[in-house]
């Protein structure tokens, strides 16, 4: 896979059982590249490695005063810079691409799974952790992938030298030999503390964005209560908690460099110390002692990547470890369905709960409560939060069909839809049957004043469908977010509309236009509205009341209001005492109604 044919086509399945398995499926799927990056890998060290054989014979020609040999020597030399060259370029392509290749794998299986969940994500996961995955931990995963393979490749060179010397010079060798490992292995025991600290700045860091996610997201509110200082002060420690533990964290890695400095020094303190008393007694040459010396220091290169895969680890373990808890989050029903692709039409039916939206009909549902009323739009939609009965469309369950298929005839409007930044025209450019324009559907929501505010509020925009929307709409008060939303949803144009308190944040005159506007532009189309509002479930053609998750009414608005004491309850948001009251007022008025009628008679 090379940068130019990204996306992937196809993710695949990723290993989600733990954060190392998941780094391990990673390094399997990327195997060619893993190779080629070995490869050249082995070039540029083993190249840089034989300098040190060539400054050797170099100085031992000029003191045995050989022409001859000194030009081979040369040659040589020129040979391995070529190599270096070469395989130091290709080695950082290589490298590049895989670190790129496995990031891009990692968010691509991130979007699918958040695309799966849908609503569920956020609830199961919180927001801040979703953010830090798919931001800084992919390019963290994406670093340990690539940085395996370099790291075999310098293993490897440090085996080849090692055995070289003990050929070459098989005194000076065996000291290189039983120090290398000495020096390869002596930062392991401060591995886990640094992974610990690792973690726990991560954790930290992960909070510290949630944090900062949630104030800019409630930064409207918080200046209505006055509240910015006091988040400020939280988000001030939380940042101050961060830092102070990214620097324990960094004290450990610098105490680490320091061991990777200060060990090899002494080996090679150690190899000159013997190698001068070995010259003295005339068992080795000038230009051995040189080579070795050279070969000892030129190994603290290959030897930094040790160093460097270990804080990879470190770093990308905890990184994995969330992408990992992402991943294997499943929905509560499956995805591919055991029908054929197929939108299908016909009455929506939930047997949970009873409730039926003939087609083609206005039906407006009233629940008491808002967090039942969520579940159920969810349920119809195809978004079950848990296992249960499946909902029907035309007779067709929709846990049957293939996810995309369900979402297609069936579309939900949260009740907190999310505006995407962008243009006007790029936030309503969607999937959609074509069948209704983009001015009509603005207009249906009320949108006029919309317009016009992001016009006013755009430099050098003439039309307001290329005026620039912020991120999440913040820009823009609720009731104009709310509206954008519902002309979002009107140009889609589904089999099935279901809308969760679309007009809680307009006025009423707003809020009446809507209706009259919704129920036009969704003729001979099933809508279903979750609202308590009068002035929706007064257009409706259908009124269901659903009262601990069981329909318990159905009619229209005015018979329900005056027979239905709980849809009364719910729509005039009058109390038990209020009831009460009213009732006995009503019996006072017929007494004394009677009374008059008697004494008259």
């Amino acid at each position: 896979m090379q940068i130019q044919d990204l996306p992937y086509p196809d993710p695949g399945v990723p290993d989600a059982r733990s954060g190392p398995r998941f780094l391990w499926w990673l390094w399997r799927n990327q195997l060619g590249g893993q190779l080629k990056s070995l490869a050249w890998g082995l070039l540029h060290f083993v190249s840089v490695s034989a300098l040190p054989f060539c400054v050797g014979l170099a100085v031992q020609a000029a003191v045995d005063r050989s022409g001859t040999r000194l030009a081979l020597t040369g040659g040589l030399m020129l040979l391995c810079g070529t190599g270096i060259a070469i395989g130091d370029t290709f080695l950082h392509r290589t490298a590049i691409t895989n670190w790129i290749t496995a990031a891009a794998r990692v968010q691509q299986l991130l979007a699918r799974k958040a695309a799966q969940l849908g609503s569920a994500l956020t609830r199961r996961v919180a927001a801040g952790e979703v953010v830090a995955v798919s931001t800084g931990d992919v390019e963290k995963i994406g670093w340990f992938v690539e940085a395996v393979s370099r790291f075999t490749a310098a293993a490897l060179t440090v085996v080849v030298v090692c055995v070289s010397l003990l050929v070459y010079q098989p005194a000076l060798g065996v000291v290189v030999a039983v120090g290398l490992p000495v020096v390869a292995v002596a930062v392991l025991p401060l591995l886990p503390r640094a992974t610990r600290r690792a973690d726990v700045q991560r954790e930290k860091a992960g909070r510290a964005t949630e944090l900062a996610s949630d104030t800019v997201a409630g930064l409207r509110v918080l200046r209505g209560i006055g509240g910015e200082e006091l988040f400020l002060d939280r988000y001030r420690r939380a940042s101050q908690e961060v830092r102070h533990a990214a620097v324990r964290s960094a004290r450990m890695w610098s105490l680490i460099s320091a061991v990777q400095v200060l060990l090899p020094g002494l080996l090679l303190i150690a190899v000159v110390w013997h190698g001068i008393g070995l010259a003295r007694q005339g068992r080795i040459t000038v230009g051995e002692l040189v080579t070795v010396y050279s070969a000892v220091m030129i190994l603290n290169y290959p030897l930094r990547h040790f160093e460097e895969i270990a804080m990879a680890y470190s770093f990308s373990r905890p990184s994995a470890k969330r992408a990992a808890r992402v991943l294997s989050l499943e929905r509560s029903t499956a995805t591919d369905g055991t029908r054929t692709a197929e939108v299908p039409g016909g009455d929506l039916y939930d047997p949970a709960t009873g409730l039926l939206a003939p087609a083609g009909r206005f039906t407006a549902v009233v629940c008491g409560d808002p967090d039942a009323a969520g579940r159920l739009a969810e349920r119809l939609g195809g978004h079950p939060t848990e296992p249960g009965r499946s909902v029907l469309l035309g007779g067709v369950p929709l846990d049957e069909l293939p996810l995309d298929s369900a979402r297609t005839a069936v579309l939900v409007q949260d009740k907190d839809p999310v505006l995407l930044s962008g243009t006007l025209r790029e936030l309503l450019d969607v999937p959609a049957s074509g069948a209704v324009r983009a001015e009509d559907a603005l207009a249906a929501a009320q949108c006029e004043d919309v317009l016009d505010a992001l016009a006013q509020g755009s430099l050098n925009v003439t039309d307001p469908m290329d005026a620039r929307i912020t991120e999440r709409g913040r820009s823009l008060s609720g009731g104009q977010r709310q509206r954008l939303a519902l002309a979002r949803s009107l140009i889609t144009d589904p089999e099935v509309l279901v809308l969760d308190e679309p007009t809680s944040a307009v006025d009423s005159h707003t809020e009446a236009r809507i209706a009259d506007g919704l129920r036009r532009l969704r003729s001979g189309r099933t809508t279903v509205v979750f609202t308590s509002s009068p002035l929706l479930l007064d257009r409706a053609d259908r009124v269901a009341l659903v009262h601990e998750e069981e329909v318990v009414a159905v009619g229209v608005h005015r018979e329900l209001i005056d027979g239905e004491p709980r849809y009364r309850a719910v729509v005039t948001r009058e109390t038990d005492e209020e009831m009460a009251a009213a009732d006995d007022s009503m019996l006072l008025d017929a007494l004394q109604e009677l009374e008059e009628i008697e004494e008259s008679a």
